[in-house]
């Protein structure tokens, strides 16, 4: 039996692990989950919560009186369930006489350095006092176009801005298995390494109960997680226990997700999670898309460019592309794009991208 030493951690727990059959909360699993938070506290380990379950509880308590559209009714069931569902967290938290504080985010919290310094210093402070941060999508305020794909998008963010050291992601299933679980001869794939894209064709995009995302989310999550130098686990969030076992090397059902040695600056970590709010894309040609993987790090200059597609100003994140169309990296512009136009195939001053502000994809 190994037990996990860590200083802190990442947990998501989906809707389905925290309603009943007829979508209501669960709150005698949500006080199940808030014990074995407090025994991983009472272990050293600092714990961001990142919680599903608004939507579904907005929607248990309260039905509307008018036809919605989807967005509008997400809205207005969010916004009721969120007060619910946090203060069901901070009754219980409140038992242990520990706080928990709700973090509410948007994907455009994401996009702007700014922003994303502001709230991970918000969540650091949090941490820091010894209280239990409880983050959600603001489904409020966000609108189709700016919606995490669902929570385990968010949880990913969370926990690679916060250098958590794990994400334990808990869904309604034990993990990854080699088929549709529960049909005969379908096994649990234990372990799956982050650059190990085989087990792809065995997971279904299907969305299942009263949440929003499915495992196919889940699987491209953890491994690009994974790549980034954290552990992933998926595991049953209504299995007994199931963090506690998890931290303390039980022997339970779960799917772990190895991560690579790779640790990456604070810079890359948000470029890595910023391909949605690139303003424009840069063709590289053969000489520079070889010297962006040399072992030694190099800057993209812009003699090597061959085309700047789109609008773009100074300090936005564009995309880098090889003259295949595959999708390399991101980086941080030090260039106007009229003025990298002009400069392109040419000696510059300065790199299009200084290296420290680019992240780059794993190419096979």
């Amino acid at each position: 039996m190994q037990q996990f030493q860590y200083k802190r951690i990442a947990i998501k727990v989906g809707t389905n692990v925290l309603t009943l059959s007829d979508g209501t909360l669960n709150t005698q699993r949500i006080a199940h989950l808030v014990d074995q938070i407090v025994v991983l506290r009472k272990m050293g380990i600092e714990v961001i919560l990142v919680s599903s379950g608004a939507v579904a509880a907005g929607r248990s308590i309260f039905k509307q009186n008018a036809k919605l559209d989807d967005v509008s009714s997400r809205q207005l069931w969010s916004a009721i369930g969120q007060v619910k569902l946090i203060n069901t967290y901070s009754d219980l938290f409140e038992k242990h006489l520990i706080f928990c504080a709700q973090v509410l985010a948007t994907k455009e919290s994401f996009g702007d350095r700014k922003h994303y310094l502001n709230m991970k210093n918000c969540i650091s402070t949090m941490l820091e006092n010894g209280v239990v941060p409880v983050v959600n999508e603001n489904d409020t305020v966000s609108v189709t176009e700016l919606m995490f794909t669902d929570n385990d998008e968010l949880s990913g963010m969370i926990s690679s801005m916060m250098s958590c050291e794990a994400l334990i992601i808990l869904t309604n299933v034990d993990g990854i298995f080699d088929g549709h679980p529960g049909t005969v001869g379908t096994k649990l794939i234990p372990e799956i390494k982050a650059f190990d894209n085989s087990h792809e064709s065995y997971i279904s995009s299907q969305k299942s109960g009263f949440g929003r995302g499915g495992m196919h989310t889940k699987y491209s999550v953890a491994r690009k997680i994974a790549q980034e130098g954290i552990v992933v686990c998926i595991a049953n969030g209504t299995r007994q226990n199931i963090l506690t076992d998890i931290v303390k090397g039980t022997d339970v059902p779960k799917t772990i997700f190895v991560p690579n040695g790779k640790k990456l600056t604070s810079n890359k970590k948000w470029l890595a999670h910023s391909v949605s709010f690139a303003k424009g894309y840069v063709v590289v040609n053969d000489g520079a898309r070889q010297a962006l993987f040399d072992v030694n790090a190099n800057s993209l200059l812009l003699i090597g460019v061959v085309s700047i597609n789109g609008y773009f100003e100074k300090g936005d994140i564009i995309r880098i592309h090889d003259t295949q169309g595959e999708l390399l990296g991101l980086g941080k512009s030090q260039y106007h794009s009229d003025d990298a136009r002009e400069l392109m195939g040419k000696k510059a001053e300065k790199p299009l991208i200084y290296y420290d502000y680019m992240f780059l994809h794993d190419i096979n």
